[in-house]
């Protein structure tokens, strides 16, 4: 097994040679991952063959500078042009101290098996099933070299840690159930094994019909535009067309398309099930069903639907993603496929710990002027911002409102609204034309909100899985963001999950939560970390 080196030229280095299981350390630091972790070389000091920066490691194999596992595979990919093993259809894991875990190391129990395990630990991944191990970088997948470049071009410099256990796993077949944060890379870890998969099968079967190969299902309109979009990006230059199938737009024309030949469908799950009763469409070739944002679809009552649609195809491998999980998420997954394997990242029902959360007691009178000042405020507001309320009424007037008042431009979405009105109100948003948008549900689940960092919810939800969705949208790979919540007596079903949501993440607690017979057993003698004192950021009620 090729492992990494320091370099021992540098007195800061350690001056033995890592061996097999030993992790290559910097003065006790963790070997870098990617090249962007690296700094820039010195004058002086080796250099990268492949980027430049500091060499900071020793590739055994070739004796070559490299600054970082990424430009470690990659070099190896250059020598041996086909360095992922195979064997009985299984691909090879990538570790923190190897890059190729070889199978029959994997299977055996040995080193490479804790190499995986180790790594898993470090990135909070946790599985469930006989799973492969985790990759770290794109180019240990054996993708197809266009595949590769639209990858690179979409800005994916190396996976993060859901695409990492879930892209090789479902690359060979496995039927997953994927928890993860919201903005977390989902959507690619399970668009890229579906181009790999479309554009390989219409390689290989030139002469044959062109029936659709997968699906992917989400709850909402918007998600909808955003997976195919993604997916036309992954799949340019490749045997790869898709049909999107949403309410809104003229069944005739999605049916067309779909008829034309295409290798995904990306749809809602009433109009599917539409088209799929009024016409015949051919689903026997299909290999890959998505249900994205699956506990969103079973609180929305679709899961009667996503039956229907499963059904209709032969055994496809099923891939479930969601950011919580629940009994009845569990019980429809079994229901689905057999042998599926369970991969989490980070802790679900928990909201990712990127975003930082302000919870505030507003009476509900005075929960516009609270917005308003906020708004106004050159310090607290943060746009682009998504107010989130709980009615399309309320969306509409709370829009207006804030236009009328603030001065500041604010549209409303919602799903009353024509798709091509939202269409235009996302671009009006996401360009910057439009600072504020005001949402119901249909922003709540799964869409990324390119360059939204604060989230203010307005009207708490009645589910708490929901407010994780929500207030997810303020952070995308990562990146840290801020969730307002407004909360009073009115939401007094939610205070205990709340308040244990706000404690988890270390995010202050109102004393009128810390003092409610709905959060007794929470707090020990009435005390805990109260959000009480907030003059300091102009939040004084």
């Amino acid at each position: 097994m090729g492992c990494l080196d320091t370099d021992q030229d540098n007195p800061s280095q350690s001056s033995a040679l890592a061996t097999d299981g030993d992790a290559p350390t910097d003065a006790g630091d963790d070997v870098k991952l990617s090249s962007r972790d690296q700094r820039e070389a010195l004058p002086g000091e080796p250099k990268c063959v492949l980027c430049g920066r500091y060499g900071e490691y020793i590739c055994d194999e070739t004796d070559d500078d490299v600054c970082s596992l990424e430009c470690k595979q990659k070099l190896l990919r250059r020598t041996d042009p086909c360095p992922t093993v195979t064997r009985s259809s299984k691909i090879v894991a990538a570790t923190d101290e190897c890059f190729y875990v070889r199978e029959n190391d994997y299977e055996s129990g040995t080193s490479s098996r804790d190499d995986a395990d180790m790594l898993r630990k470090k990135l909070n991944i946790n599985v469930k099933g006989d799973v492969v191990g985790p990759i770290l970088s794109f180019t240990g997948c054996n993708l197809p070299d266009k595949l590769l470049h639209n990858i690179e071009a979409a800005g994916y410099d190396v996976p993060t840690p859901v695409q990492m256990q879930a892209i090789p796993n479902a690359l060979i077949g496995k039927s997953m159930l994927v928890l993860a944060d919201t903005g977390s890379g989902k959507s690619a870890s399970f668009l890229i094994p579906i181009v790999s998969h479309c554009a390989r099968h219409r390689l290989e079967h030139v002469s044959d019909k062109k029936t659709p190969l997968a699906i992917v299902l989400t709850p909402t309109r918007e998600l909808c535009i955003q997976v195919e979009e993604h997916a036309k990006l992954l799949g340019k230059g490749l045997p790869f067309k898709t049909a999107l199938v949403v309410g809104g737009d003229a069944m005739a024309r999605q049916l067309y398309r779909i008829q034309q030949g295409v290798e995904l469908i990306v749809g809602t799950p009433g109009r599917l099930v539409d088209l799929l009763t009024k016409h015949e469409i051919d689903l026997d070739d299909m290999t890959t069903f998505v249900v994205d944002e699956v506990d969103c679809m079973l609180e929305r009552g679709f899961r009667d639907q996503v039956m229907q649609i499963y059904r209709a195809m032969a055994q496809p491998q099923v891939l479930m993603y969601s950011a919580t999980i629940s009994h009845e998420l569990e019980k429809m997954a079994n229901s689905l496929a057999k042998d599926t394997v369970v991969i989490s990242v980070g802790e679900p029902n928990r909201p990712n710990k990127a975003v930082k959360q302000l919870a505030i007691w507003v009476e509900s009178k005075q929960k516009k002027q609270k917005l308003f000042d906020i708004l106004v405020s050159k310090q607290h507001f943060k746009p682009p911002v998504v107010v989130y309320v709980g009615s399309r009424l309320g969306a509409d007037l709370l829009a207006n409102a804030i236009t009328v008042t603030t001065g500041i431009k604010a549209l409303s979405i919602h799903g009353e609204k024509s798709m091509k009105e939202r269409r235009e109100i996302m671009r009006f948003f996401l360009v910057g034309e439009v600072p504020v948008v005001v949402a119901t549900g249909v922003l709540g689940s799964g869409v990324d909100l390119v360059g939204v960092r604060q989230v203010i919810v307005f009207d708490m939800p009645n589910s708490i899985k929901e407010y994780v969705h929500q207030i997810g949208r303020a952070s995308r790979m990562g990146e840290e963001g801020q969730a307002i919540v407004f909360v009073n007596e009115e939401n007094k079903n939610v205070f205990a999950e709340l308040t244990e949501v706000l404690k988890s993440t270390g995010a202050a607690v109102p004393r009128e939560l810390v003092n409610s017979r709905y959060t007794k057993g929470f707090f020990s003698g009435g005390k805990g970390l109260l959000a009480e004192d907030h003059c300091e950021i102009g939040f004084r009620r």
